[in-house]
């Protein structure tokens, strides 16, 4: 445990940050899945699922979540999968 009163502000802001992180993550993950088994289960509202799941991608990207790349990755992925099952 920290001594210094900064370095204990620091260990209190980065447990906060690391919480709220973890709830986008979570968020993000479950979106997608949705979006997975309503695409292979061919539901009526895959399209909505997929844009939800394509919503909360770039919602943790500009958060700094997730690199550029990897959500463009996860979009890319969703949309084949999409238009494959069309």
């Amino acid at each position: 445990m920290p001594n210094i009163k900064s370095a204990k502000k620091r260990v209190k802001v980065i447990a906060a940050k690391t919480a709220a992180n973890k709830a986008v993550t979570s968020a993000l993950r479950t979106n997608i899945k949705k979006a997975n088994v309503a695409i292979t289960s061919n539901a009526s509202d895959k399209e909505q699922a997929v844009r939800l799941a394509i919503k909360k991608i770039d919602q943790a990207a500009a958060k700094g979540i997730l690199k550029k790349n990897t959500a463009s990755r996860k979009k890319s992925s969703l949309a084949r999968k999409l238009n494959a099952s069309v």
